[in-house]
């Protein structure tokens, strides 16, 4: 047993290997891309003409634990008028990584950094994601800026885009900035090393708490999904912890909502056509009216964002326990995300979701794809030059790009699936506590508590509903498919 227990890690990354190229992405850098990284030593730093020099602002990173591809930091600070500035900085990938170049060419290919737990498939090659294109501590690094101001409510009252020279003088985790801010604990050691740091994040965290709460009012959906994170004590599996959401995340992510939505509206400012990110208005809307129906809540009859949010914010508060399974079932009667392309005086289809009707992805163009072919479009625009790419090009990536995220999404979840299935192995014949998640042709599914995993129900069903709390036994898991077996013994 020891010795399988070595393999763990192992074992699961040739796993993912499989996951990634039986769905057309690539598991490994190309030869020609490998090549052309050994030709580049350190990124230039280049401060002239309209290039502005913030190198003495306080720059921080929030990011993951483990995160080494940096794409953005994030200052404010109050003018005369006491509005608060926010200003996202963006790595500037395209500085080292052009168009048509062999490094670019397996950007694109997979469009996406795949995340498993036991290994990640970097969009691009490490030596650039983490280090020369990353924006990390103690270093200056050129960057694309998105300032935006607000008044003292939160409303956005201007913005501006411009390139600079930035240092990063703090990187820092989600979970520990959240439980300072939330009086859970310390402010991190490597903030207090820097004076003024923890009225810095203060000041973000007040402004991003005041952009959550508009944008929610606006009908802006907040789920809370269903994403076990696998934990390993060197090469063992030996949990599985759900990752919640908490102030330091959501301070990210209404900076990054607010940064690009600037972005899309700077693009179709200029005139140009531009790769958009959208949700459609669900068309399985009545589907989602039916389900809303059985919880006691009547939705209107046409697509509603803010008539969801109401419904997801009650049901969040009444019922936390089944609130994520309530989330999936929503999120897949929504349909996924996608790129399209559109120009300036098209009406834009919007993100549901969000309730926005501009946004785009702009800032993690280490990770992303379209983010980098969005900061291509906006430094063409600031340095007067025509746009890299044609509108065909742009139609052309946006289908491939989908594409290609859809694969990496499922990839990633068949590595959760699989990550579960090894850690429930050596437990074949124990019995657990759960929730039935999902009733239909296919099948049904349970998802058990300890440790968080979800698993199909074979054998002779009696009759269950979603939500329905059941009695659970362990009957078979298989790793390779991710596949985790149980029957009911009582409900």
């Amino acid at each position: 047993m020891a010795h399988e227990k070595i393999k763990h890690r192992f074992n699961l990354a040739m796993i993912a290997v499989h996951a990634v190229t039986n769905r057309g992405l690539r598991a490994e850098i190309s030869e020609q891309a490998m090549k052309e990284v050994e030709s580049i030593h350190a990124p230039k730093i280049d401060i002239k003409g309209n290039v502005r020099d913030q190198r003495h602002l306080l720059w921080c990173s929030i990011d993951n634990d483990d995160s080494m591809d940096l794409d953005q930091l994030t200052v404010s600070f109050k003018d005369n008028a006491q509005q608060v500035h926010i200003l996202v900085a963006i790595a500037d990938v395209d500085s080292l990584v052009k168009k048509n170049s062999a490094i670019d060419e397996q950007a694109q290919a997979n469009t996406t950094t795949v995340y498993t737990s036991a290994r990640v498939f970097s969009m691009l090659p490490e030596k650039l994601s983490h280090g020369f294109t990353s924006l990390n501590p103690g270093v200056d690094r050129m960057a694309l800026v998105c300032e935006m101001t607000f008044d003292a409510l939160g409303q956005l009252q201007g913005t501006d885009i411009y390139q600079s020279c930035v240092h990063n003088h703090c990187k820092l985790a989600y979970d520990a900035v959240s439980d300072w801010l939330e009086g859970k604990g310390k402010l991190p050691l490597v903030a207090q090393s820097v004076p003024g740091m923890d009225e810095q994040l203060k000041a973000q965290d007040a402004l991003a708490q005041k952009l959550k709460h508009l944008r929610h009012l606006q009908g802006s959906l907040e789920f809370e999904t269903f994403q076990p994170i696998a934990q390993f004590d060197g090469e063992e599996l030996t949990g599985l912890v759900l990752q919640p959401q908490n102030r330091a995340r959501q301070l990210i992510e209404e900076f990054m909502i607010a940064a690009n939505g600037c972005t899309s509206r700077f693009l179709a400012a200029h005139q140009g056509a531009s790769l958009r990110r959208v949700v459609r208005s669900p068309e399985k809307w009545m589907r989602i009216v039916d389900l809303a129906h059985h919880y006691g809540t009547t939705l209107p009859s046409e697509p509603n964002s803010k008539a969801l949010e109401l419904f997801l914010a009650n049901q969040r508060k009444k019922d936390p326990l089944r609130f994520p399974d309530l989330s999936l079932i929503i999120v897949k009667l929504m349909g996924r995300g996608e790129y399209v392309v559109e120009r300036h005086d098209q009406e834009a289809i919007g993100h549901f979701g969000l309730a926005v009707k501009d946004y785009t992805h702009s800032t993690a163009p280490n990770r992303r794809y379209p983010d980098l072919i969005t900061l291509r479009q906006i430094k063409a625009i600031l340095n007067n030059e025509p746009s890299p790419y044609s509108l065909r090009e742009l139609e052309d990536l946006a289908q491939h790009c989908s594409r290609q995220e859809d694969a990496a999404q499922k990839a990633e979840r068949q590595m959760r699936k699989s990550d579960a299935a090894m850690l429930l192995y050596s437990r074949v014949g124990q019995y657990f506590d759960g929730l039935i998640t999902g009733v239909n042709d296919k099948g049904s599914w349970v998802r058990i508590f300890a440790p968080p995993a979800e698993g199909r129900l074979i054998g002779e069903l009696p009759l269950i509903r979603i939500g329905q709390k059941v009695r659970v036994k362990l009957i078979s898991t298989n790793v390779e498919k991710g596949f985790i077996d149980f029957v009911i013994t009582r409900g």
